[in-house]
């Protein structure tokens, strides 16, 4: 056996303890500031590359995040590798990407397209206590600090740690010295009105830079001799600048944190040194900066190296203080590679814990990584159940213990949602649809919820339904709907208008289905209509009908756009077999009973900046012409571009598309929202009756359009033409096609 080796290493590491007795002990406050914050990875690696220890270390808002990351034991290195690599702006929306969502909730934002959050219980509406609830920027952290468990101090770190947030209701600083670290880290940089305040130990906290932007006095109390203050607060705007109520709340932000700031930099002596990076003209939330944030730290640094050099340690000394941080960091880094010997539940919802541990899908004997627990907790968090879903990991000699916290919706269980459609082809018409919706929830122990729905403009409806899970992971499905849709259709042929058909109509629905997958259903039931009809061309005024019979639905729907859709598929089936009563006319083809089957496809392929879209719609019914009002419809933007609105009807459909779509906006323009160039070959038509469907009568067209998808639903611009000359500009808001 080789003794020398472990009598150097020995060596070393009393070396480092008498060395950390005789020379003062080193502390790090990092700022906040956003963006910025960037800077004190620089800052970091001026301190590395000249041998200068950290002994303490604490931070406040982004300087929390990078002193925490610093404190776990990563290099400097490292934290930029992920700092810089991590795409910051997907935290700052904790939308559920559409894909993710199941089936049914698909349809409704595609009908609510406003993104409101509003709920209204015990005579009151209410919303949530910041424009975002922080789930995504929660995830962000926690796969940027991997998969560490609670700490009973932050003592046990590699480097002595602490956060600072603000307790919203004293206004008081907090210093979090134990716990979650990435709960610590997302307090201390939760802005107050934009994130939801996070509750830790019974208080509401929000960013620590409006109480403690530097923490000077918190690294003294924890020992340091010695500070070393990054400084990365705003400058206060000039009078030319404050033009806008956003510009004045900004600057009094600035105002208040600059001013903690000021008390800090009071407490600093001779001996500690202060380092002010040059980003007064650098943006707090513009992540793009990040790169030259972090070179202007590291200007800065290297500026004051006169003062610095004099902390600096011999060679063999630093390494023994590496040495004796990652030997501290492989305290929790070891433990990353166990198995989970338990899954625990802190459930504060109605969800059943069936339901959360088949979303959640980790088990104990599973090795947990970064990817599957965050692909995990998008699981549970896309049942749109819930405020916030986290993660925390407890560490036993047996191995880990990881627990999972579901929050719901503090403006529940009741909820408004709203939509709204604008839908122009530059003529005398336009159509305009606005949708609001209240659903009760949490109705029954299976979460059965009641939801009523009001639309004006274009069409009038009012509906209510019952939707009832029957079974605790909500597989099976019971759905009772009653609506009342008064509709006017123009139908138009090369001459113009031809007609104008009127149909007002109350529908039920008893239906009975199966969520075979969280994008699929298959519904059985039954459907009953009574209606009026009036046709102002022809002398058939007031046709009283009524219809009885069955359905079948098969549906799947995976696309990541509903009306741009980039990846995916969704299609649907749906084959009813009705009893048609007529009064007022007589049908003498008329079946007692007739299948009537309509069939959509629409599916997107991603080529990088690229898609290629396929659409196709297929309708047929057994009484056609004269003898069924089971009508289907076509025209429209690219549902036969060139045409009005559902300007041809027939008993009969055939229609397919091909689009290309580009994506300008990101491609060229460098923006996150993404703007399309688009344009489509088209060919459909519609027919009465069976026996004149020719597909040599197809109808071809093709459309040009600039287009572009944001959360409050899609907006358009485009043109169509058709083989036969029909043609149209198109200007949409809000509508999905």
């Amino acid at each position: 056996m080789n003794w020398r080796a472990p009598l150097y290493f020995i060596c070393l590491i009393l070396a480092s303890n008498v060395s950390a007795k005789e020379r003062p002990t080193i502390g790090l406050v990092l700022s906040g500031g956003g963006a910025k914050g960037a800077a004190h990875i620089g800052v970091l690696k001026v301190l590395e590359a000249n041998n200068i220890p950290v002994d303490y270390i604490a931070g406040t808002s982004i300087g929390a995040y990078v002193a925490g990351m610093y404190a776990l034991g990563y290099r400097a290195s490292e934290i930029e590798a992920i700092m810089l690599g991590s795409d910051w702006s997907k935290g700052f929306s904790d939308t559920i990407p559409r894909e993710q969502l199941a089936y049914r909730d698909k349809q409704q934002r595609d009908q609510f397209n406003i993104p409101i959050s509003l709920g209204y219980s015990q005579g009151q509406l209410k919303g949530p206590t910041g424009l975002l609830q922080g789930q995504t920027m929660s995830q962000l952290l926690q796969y940027s600090t991997d998969l560490v468990e609670q700490f009973g101090d932050f003592d046990q770190l590699a480097i002595p740690y602490r956060a600072v947030a603000t307790d919203l209701v004293t206004s008081e600083a907090v210093v979090l010295s134990s716990g979650s670290i990435v709960q610590a880290m997302q307090a201390s940089a939760t802005v107050p009105g934009a994130l939801q305040p996070a509750s830790i130990n019974g208080r509401l906290l929000i960013d620590g830079g409006i109480a403690n932007n530097m923490p000077v006095d918190v690294v003294k109390a924890m020992g340091a001799d010695i500070i070393i203050a990054v400084d990365i607060g705003s400058p206060l705007a000039r009078h030319e600048q404050l033009n806008s109520t956003i510009a004045v709340l900004e600057q009094l932000s600035t105002i208040l944190t600059n001013a903690s700031s000021a008390r800090q930099k009071a407490l600093l002596s001779e001996e500690d040194i202060i380092i002010r990076p040059a980003i007064d003209n650098l943006s707090t939330t513009d992540f793009s900066i990040m790169g030259l944030a972090l070179t202007l730290g590291e200007q800065a640094a290297s500026f004051q190296l006169a003062k610095l050099s004099k902390l600096s340690m011999g060679t063999e000394e630093y390494l023994a203080y590496q040495q004796a941080k990652q030997r501290k960091s492989l305290r929790w880094l070891d433990q990353l590679s166990k198995p989970l010997v338990a899954v625990k539940f802190d459930n504060q919802s109605k969800v059943s814990e069936s339901l959360l541990q088949e979303k959640f899908d980790l088990k104990p004997g599973d090795i947990v990584t970064k990817a599957s627990l965050d692909a995990a907790l998008k699981r549970v968090y896309s049942l749109n159940k819930f405020e916030r879903v986290d993660a925390e990991f407890d560490d036993s000699k047996a191995g880990r213990i990881l627990t999972l916290k579901t929050k719901a919706k503090s403006w529940g269980p009741n909820y408004l949602q709203a939509g709204f459609n604008w839908e122009d082809d530059f003529t005398l018409d336009s159509v305009v649809a606005i949708s609001l919706a209240y659903t009760m929830t949490d109705l029954t122990d299976n979460d059965g919820e009641w939801r009523n729905e009001l639309e004006l403009g274009y069409k009038q409806l009012v509906a209510t339904e019952f939707y009832q899970p029957l079974d605790r992971d909500q597989k099976f499905y019971s759905r009772n709907r009653y609506q009342y849709e008064s509709r006017k259709n123009d139908i138009y042929d090369d001459q113009g208008r031809n007609l104008k058909l009127e149909k007002d109509v109350s529908r039920f629905d008893f239906g009975i289905g199966y969520n075979y997958s969280d994008a699929g259903i298959v519904e059985l039931g039954l459907v009953a209509e009574t209606g009026v009809i009036s046709n102002d061309a022809i002398n058939m005024r007031n046709l009283d009908y009524s219809s009885f019979g069955g359905y079948i639905k098969v549906a799947y729907d995976t696309l990541n756009s509903i009306s741009f859709p980039t990846e995916g598929n969704r299609f649907s089936v749906n084959a009813y077999l009705r009893d048609d009563d007529f009064s007022g006319i007589v049908f003498t083809d008329n079946q007692d009973l007739a299948w009537q089957i309509e069939a959509d496809w629409k599916g997107a392929l991603n080529l990088g900046h690229h898609a290629i879209v396929g659409k196709v719609a297929l309708a047929t019914t057994e009484n056609d012409g004269n003898d069924t009002l089971q009508l289907a419809e076509l025209g429209g933007f690219l549902n036969l571009s060139g045409f009005h609105k559902h300007g041809l009807v027939g008993a009969h459909k055939v229609f397919g598309a091909f689009i290309y779509q580009y994506d300008l906006g990101r491609d060229v323009l460098i923006t996150d929202l993404p703007l399309y160039l688009g344009t489509s070959l088209e060919g459909g038509n519609v027919w009465y009756e069976r026996d004149l469907v020719d597909l040599n009568d197809l109808i071809y067209s093709g459309s040009l359009y600039l287009g572009t998808d944001t959360t409050w639903g899609p907006a358009a611009l485009g043109f169509g033409l058709s083989d036969n000359g029909e043609k149209a500009f198109y200007l949409f808001i809000g509508k999905n096609f």
